[in-house]
């Protein structure tokens, strides 16, 4: 279960990070927050980068709409997606980790 914030702005959703993977995508969750995988290193904020975009494509909304607000350099961030209700979210969210779960098997 995700640890999403609801804020006036949006939604705060978690995410663990796993820069320098082979491929970008969900890995699924842990203690509270969405584990992503992007093959950018963690230089330059060049896998901060990648994950923005990654979690645009996933969500389907534009880059512009999605915010690292912490952990510029540490592996667990916290991303406000702008204009997304804690409930959206967690509906989105759940459908991408079912079908992540179903495409593992």
């Amino acid at each position: 279960m995700l640890s999403l914030e609801g804020t006036p702005q949006g939604t705060i959703l978690p995410v663990k990070a796993h820069p320098g993977s082979r491929r970008n995508g969900i890995l699924g969750t842990h203690d509270g927050a969405l584990r992503l995988a992007v093959s950018q290193a963690p230089e330059k904020g060049k896998a901060n980068t990648a994950l923005i975009k990654l979690l645009a494509e996933i969500l389907g909304l534009s880059k512009n709409r999605i915010e690292l607000v912490s952990g510029e350099t540490s592996p667990h961030k916290k991303f406000l997606i702008r204009g997304l209700a804690v409930e959206e979210l967690s509906a989105t969210m759940t459908t991408l980790l079912c079908e992540h779960a179903a495409n593992s098997k």
